[in-house]
């Protein structure tokens, strides 16, 4: 089971702080984050900074059970 944390505008958009996923790697992660959550899209998470057990990381990597995911989307300032 993936340990997934979302931050920022993710958690205040979905109302979710963690949830657990079963995923192999990280784009069937995503795939399985916008089938379970409604108001979470691909487009939105593949917008993310992605750490893997906290570090930087892609969307091509591989997945162990007890990994964490951190979502980070993008912030803009002025």
């Amino acid at each position: 089971m993936i340990t997934v944390k979302l931050y920022g505008l993710l958690r205040l958009d979905s109302g979710i702080r963690e949830l657990s996923v079963e995923a192999a790697t990280v784009a069937e992660l995503y795939t399985r984050l916008s089938e379970k959550v409604d108001r979470l899209t691909k487009k939105d998470l593949e917008g993310c900074v992605l750490l893997v057990n906290g570090k930087v990381s892609s969307r091509r990597a591989k997945l162990a059970d007890g990994d964490v995911v951190q979502l980070l989307p993008p912030v803009a300032g002025g």
